[in-house]
């Protein structure tokens, strides 16, 4: 292989790399309010089985989103492990 293909080659690897890397996707799927799964208690369906609306006043800032929850107790599980009730892949 010639000098000047792998050059070319390695310049659009890096290009590709550049680009991939600038255009990341946030964590988490979040409304435009930064609001995580559209507000709805993560916990809930855990303890209740079904999605339930989270209030403002129970909220949590986590993996760069907001997270809503229906009471303090919900919200205390949810800061004590995070990753059990979050969605799986950010909610994508």
């Amino acid at each position: 292989m010639k000098y000047s293909t792998r050059v070319t080659i390695a310049i659009l690897t890096g290009i590709f790399l550049l680009v991939s890397c600038s255009s990341s996707i946030p964590p988490v799927n979040v409304t435009t309010e930064g609001i995580a799964i559209k507000g709805y208690d993560p916990v809930a369906y855990f303890t209740q089985g079904k999605p339930v609306q989270g209030k403002k006043t129970f909220s949590h800032q986590w993996d760069g989103a907001t997270w809503l929850f229906t009471n303090n107790m919900h919200l205390d599980l949810f800061k004590k492990d995070p990753v059990r009730y979050a969605p799986l892949y950010g909610g994508y």
